[in-house]
């Protein structure tokens, strides 16, 4: 809108006059008129005021000086107001308007017009966090961090949910977030990197990779890991409150285990001799050494009193009836395909200081979905063990404090192990958020949380991206984008931007993917997703590159 004075005698004011096509510039003859106009002005207006004052001093009649003051006065003009040429004031770098356009003028009412200035855009995107991109609109930087939103009050719990495509930079995006959180102190733990795609950046960080497979790093899904270390730090009641929460935690991945095991969950009297076994082990072997499954074997085919009278069978031959069912799971665990895992203790201990910890199981996911799945369980496990005992140790003063992003890729693989791992998965997550831990959870498609094997599976894996106050939708076709419709509202206009980067529209070799970098982030139904661009930079080229394998062939 330009809004124009039609009084105004030139236009743009009195450094308004270089003509047009010579911009800025006047060339000799110009500058050599304007000159002279100048000293011709000067001149005139030197004769005037002599006339003028020769006037004034006359002690009678009248000059015509003193009578053009006496018609300036009676006509209430001012002598010394200054009126501007028709063509602008000629003056050195600058030159007279050749030319005044019409332009159109345009009224409004305030409540109309308030909205075009000074820029039509929409709201400024948060500027806290870590720099993702610049909003596809306005050019504006946009920031991305759960942490750091959730303390400015932007959102009301740390989750992220990340759904896209494959190869439209979903990792991209997450390893962004974890190089800038870990830049501001925060520790990033990469429960299980399957692929793996984040052990190189989280190496370049300077943080701990723990690689795990036949041969490599082996973890214990009994340890107590920091926690067990943490309690000869302790007053005997939070020792006593701390034995009750790592009890709890090795009864229920010894669970989640046996139920991936068997591919169906494990009966309730087989839960209690879980759960009396392992008492018992800690009984004997104290701090001198943490159990493994090979223990919980062993003392549940010895058959105790006290296993047996919790199993309430009267006779050896009636316990054995009881418990040969978990006796051949737990041998699986040992001796089956998952041998040589784990089976043994921890050989490669969590830093609680490291800036990073990234736990690779890419060699196990070379022997099939089920020991994946073992292995992601226990990394999960025992990353958010670690975090529960950084925060005890640090509310007695013992460690600093600190918070963490903890990255769970490759969602889908986990949870359709079997049924009811869905369920141990949402205890570890809602167990952590007060413990100043953000989850972010990555995933292809709302397809893969339906496939699982039972309706009550699908509802709390729906609730993963329901609880999330972040989520994140890269390339998605216009089927995905209905079934997040239902979860996370979208505008029609959201979906038609989100579908149009799911798909090149072009043959042609070596285009850019059009969703490659591009994200929509939301946070409730009410707010408009934020479209952001990202840009990568420096060493992120190498660093965030998941085709490096396929290039080098």
């Amino acid at each position: 809108m330009v809004v124009t004075n039609k009084d105004a005698p030139f236009a743009g004011g009195p450094d308004a006059s270089i003509p047009p096509g010579n911009p800025g510039k006047m060339s000799r003859r110009e500058r050599k008129a304007a000159k002279k106009e100048l000293r011709e002005a000067a001149k005139r207006e030197k004769r005037e005021n002599r006339r003028a004052a020769k006037g004034r001093r006359a002690p009678s009649g009248r000059s015509r000086a003193g009578e053009r003051e006496a018609q300036d006065l009676a006509t209430g003009a001012d002598k010394d107001e200054v009126v501007a040429p028709l063509m602008g004031w000629p003056h050195v770098g600058g030159g007279m308007s050749a030319n005044i356009p019409n332009v159109p003028e345009y009224q409004a009412t305030t409540a109309q017009a308030c909205g075009l200035f000074p820029f039509v855009t929409s709201s400024k995107p948060p500027a806290v966090g870590t720099p993702i991109g610049r909003d596809l609109l306005s050019g504006e930087v946009v920031c991305l961090d759960p942490l750091a939103w959730l303390r400015a009050g932007l959102i009301t719990n740390p989750g992220c949910f990340v759904l896209g495509q494959p190869g439209t930079g979903k990792s991209t995006l997450v390893k962004r977030m974890v190089t800038g959180a870990v830049s501001f102190g925060t520790q990033a733990i990469i429960l299980g990197d399957t692929k793996p795609d984040y052990t190189n950046l989280i190496h370049y960080l300077g943080g701990q990779v723990v690689r795990i497979g036949r041969g490599l790093d082996r973890i214990n899904p009994l340890d107590a890991g920091p926690l067990g270390v943490s309690m000869s730090h302790l007053s005997e009641s939070e020792r006593e409150k701390l034995r009750w929460e790592v009890r709890s935690r090795r009864i229920s991945l010894l669970m989640a285990l046996c139920t991936l095991i068997r591919e169906d969950r494990i009966t309730n009297a087989e839960e209690v001799v879980l759960g009396a076994a392992i008492d018992l082990l800690d009984e004997r072997l104290g701090a001198t050494r943490q159990p493994t499954v090979i223990d919980v074997l062993q003392v549940i085919e010895e058959g105790p009193e006290r296993l047996r009278s919790l199993a309430r069978a009267g006779s050896r031959d009636r316990y054995d009836e009881r418990v040969d069912g978990l006796v051949f799971t737990l041998r699986l665990l040992c001796t089956g395909s998952l041998a040589g895992v784990f089976d043994g203790p921890t050989t490669n201990p969590i830093d609680l200081e490291a800036p990073g910890v990234s736990v690779d199981i890419s060699r196990v996911g070379a022997a099939g979905d089920k020991l994946l799945t073992a292995a992601m369980l226990c990394t999960w496990s025992y990353g958010f063990g670690m975090v529960d005992a950084a925060a005890v140790l640090s509310d007695n003063g013992l460690i600093r404090r600190r918070s963490y992003i903890g990255v769970m890729d490759e969602l889908w693989r986990a949870l359709r192990g079997a049924p009811g791992l869905v369920e141990y998965a949402d205890s570890l997550t809602r167990l952590n958020r007060s413990k100043g831990m953000a989850s972010v959870m990555v995933t292809h498609s709302l397809s893969d949380l339906e496939a699982l094997a039972t309706e009550e599976d699908r509802a709390k894996a729906r609730g993963f991206v329901d609880r999330s106050a972040i989520t994140v939708l890269a390339g998605l076709p216009p089927r995905e984008l209905a079934s997040v419709n239902q979860i996370t509202p979208l505008t029609g206009p959201e979906q038609g931007l989100v579908s149009s980067w799911s798909s090149p529209d072009s043959w042609q070799p070596g285009t850019l993917h059009p969703g490659r970098g591009k994200y929509l982030i939301k946070t409730g139904a009410e707010r408009l997703g934020i479209p952001v661009q990202m840009t990568l930079t420096g060493d992120e080229y190498e660093l965030y590159d998941t085709d490096q394998a396929i290039r080098r062939v």
